[in-house]
């Protein structure tokens, strides 16, 4: 893959969310607690690096509050009226964005935002309702499957109510290709349907099962299970249908093929993909050691999400890891900040860790320490626990932001194509969920319209480790 190091990016995304996706309100969070730890940083030894940190793309979630505005306004014109966040009822206390989410929308003249459980909404002379007031749009934080668990333990009528009044975001119409099978489709024959961008990024994938297939090269493969025996460290095992690296299976990182394979063919429903290599989305960061009480260079797998609605990028969540998993795992966030310096990236990255290792152990400690009690102030925490959080940010360009910008329209574009394909039946033989979920999904095809559509990328925008 060629590579222009100031205006365009080098990587891949590791998968697509249609469904659900977060982080938009953590992004803001981090740039506000990030901006605080580099002013402190300058202070004590100044890098002589200029960043921006306010940048609008840098704060996703008002894009995506201005999205669910518009989409009020468009049902209801000036009308004021209620927004709901609807999330599963045990996260209700835990999951901040959440909280917050509703707040932004409470801030909009005319527009309450409230969260609650999907149990907590009733019909009211016929409408979907809170509390006895009329709601116009909702937000739900879990996909089809949760939603049809719940209801075959709760009626949630009135939420079905909703989906068929085009009254949810996202629409449930997008879950047929929420799979990750659908990267067989880039990397197939079907291929062609789809934009170049889409495809370079798409990291080869097929639905693991017993028979043939082509291969990363476009090689028969007669038996796929046993060629990933014989090709184990180069690939990766990952449920169709998954999150957070549950039941992921890497080639060197779990070194046991068979325990692997055997797990894949137990449970069904996974995709083999080839293994991107490691250094391309990795960044070496400072960190304090308390053990040994001084300042070290940690390696970070680092995970890069692209947060897009109908009108183009709303902007990213930055998020690192110690798991290499085809997608960062187990780890926390990191602010990001675009270069208004006339150098690369490399060379900022490398001058902001050069002056951060210079800060004495005590120094970086209290500056972690300043880090720690903004991030409980704000309740930055998800359902485990605190998130940690980078010290120093992530560096891009306006050239990568432009290029970024390009990738999401066609990321969107595609996804239409997608939907296209699957109305069609052309897709059916790689979408296997419940037929109760098809049944939802009908309700409310997609279409293009409103939604928050996220990538995963494992991304590289030129400071990434130059040895393997």
């Amino acid at each position: 893959m060629e590579f222009d190091i100031k205006n365009d990016f080098l990587g891949y995304h590791s998968e697509w969310n249609l469904g659900s996706p977060g982080g938009w309100d953590y992004q803001r969070i981090t740039q506000n607690i990030g901006k605080a730890v580099w002013d402190k940083i300058l202070q004590i030894n100044d890098p002589g690096v200029d960043l921006d940190f306010l940048h609008p793309l840098l704060y996703p979630v008002y894009g995506f509050v201005d999205m669910l505005v518009a989409v009020h306004r468009s049902r209801e014109g000036s009308a004021p009226g209620l927004i709901a966040v609807v999330a599963e009822e045990e996260t209700l206390v835990d999951v901040t964005e959440n909280i917050n989410l509703a707040g932004h929308l409470s801030a909009v003249e005319g527009i309450t935002g409230a969260l609650m459980a999907p149990h907590e909404l009733e019909l009211q002379s016929g409408r979907v309702s809170y509390r006895g007031q009329p709601v116009s749009t909702i937000f739900m934080d879990f996909n089809s499957d949760v939603l049809l668990n719940l209801h075959r333990k709760q009626d949630l009528t009135p939420v079905l109510q909703a989906v068929r009044e085009g009254r949810v975001i996202n629409p449930r119409g997008t879950e047929p290709i929420n799979v990750k099978s659908m990267f067989e489709v880039f990397t197939g024959p079907l291929g062609k349907h789809f934009s170049e961008e889409t495809v370079r990024r798409t990291p080869w994938t097929r639905r693991f099962r017993e028979g043939s297939a082509s291969g990363p090269k476009g090689e028969e493969i007669k038996d796929l299970i046993q060629w990933a025996y014989g090709n184990w460290d180069n690939l990766v095992l990952k449920p169709e249908r998954g999150y957070s690296g549950m039941g992921v299976r890497v080639g060197v990182v779990n070194p046991d093929a068979g325990e692997a394979i055997d797990l894949a063919l137990s449970k069904g429903s996974y995709i083999l993909q080839e293994k991107i290599p490691l250094n391309l989305w990795a960044e070496d960061n400072p960190a304090v050691d308390p053990e040994s009480r001084s300042v070290v260079l940690e390696r970070y797998q680092t995970d890069f999400r692209c947060l897009m609605g109908p009108a183009g990028l709303f902007g990213f969540l930055v998020r690192f890891g110690g798991v290499p998993t085809n997608v960062g795992s187990g780890g926390g966030v990191q602010p990001l900040a675009v270069l208004r310096s006339n150098m690369t990236v490399r060379q900022a990255v490398d001058k902001i860790n050069d002056a951060i290792m210079e800060i004495g152990y005590g120094d970086l400690r209290e500056v972690v320490g300043q880090q720690e009690k903004m991030a409980l102030d704000e309740r930055f925490t998800y359902l485990l626990g605190p998130i940690r959080m980078a010290i120093r940010p992530r560096i891009i360009t306006e050239g990568h932001l432009a290029a970024l910008a390009r990738y999401c329209r066609c990321m969107w574009n595609d996804s239409q194509t997608l939907e296209k394909m699957w109305l069609a039946g052309t897709l059916d033989d790689y979408i296997c969920i419940e037929e109760e979920e098809l049944e939802i999904a009908g309700m409310q095809p997609w279409r293009g319209g409103p939604a928050v559509f996220a990538s995963d990328g494992l991304f590289s925008f030129g400071a990434h480790p130059e040895e393997g």
